[in-house]
């Protein structure tokens, strides 16, 4: 009897162990520099404006746009509806994106996205910048920003938690 209850007892460890890895959320990244994505529109006149589509994950794409020196990223999901995150709504100020986006995944479907946002938030001088982390998650229902995190040491660690915890959190509205 003892020769089967080993080998069971193996087995259940393994799935158990399996399932906790497919279970685990994991970072994925997208380049947003304008570089590596398409453009779609562009008109330079007057303070200018921009919308690049980028390559996303898992049928997901980005688009970057800018209009008055004011950057965004709206999410396109597979079926090409798109939910624009207008960060422009909740900083006033001058801004401009990171060089990536992170997305976090679990079970191989994205959850949520980081964006690194950096705000020219001082009038007197606009190469002062303070850079937020920016959470939005993405759920069946909805997709929209939960969370802004302040500059510290533990910013991408709070970000990421956030963006795990962000199915359960309601969107920032302004």
């Amino acid at each position: 009897m003892m020769h089967f209850i080993r080998p069971l007892f193996l087995s259940i460890l393994l799935l158990t162990i399996a399932l906790a890895a497919d279970a685990q959320v994991t970072s994925q990244y997208t380049d947003l520099v304008d570089m590596k994505c398409k453009t779609l529109e562009l008109n330079e006149d007057e303070g200018g404006s921009y919308k690049g589509e980028c390559r996303g994950i898992a049928g997901y794409k980005l688009y970057v746009t800018e209009g008055d020196l004011r950057q965004s990223v709206d999410i396109v999901d597979p079926n090409g509806g798109v939910s624009e995150l207008q960060f422009w709504n909740h900083f006033s100020a001058f801004s401009y994106l990171g060089p990536r986006a992170e997305w976090r995944i679990k079970n191989k479907k994205p959850i949520a996205l980081i964006v690194r946002l950096n705000v020219s938030e001082d009038p007197e001088d606009s190469s002062k910048t303070t850079s937020y982390l920016i959470v939005a998650k993405i759920t069946s229902a909805e997709t929209c920003i939960t969370d802004i995190i302040r500059p510290s040491r533990t910013q991408n660690i709070q970000a990421r938690q956030a963006a795990d915890r962000s199915a359960a959190s309601p969107c920032k509205v302004k």
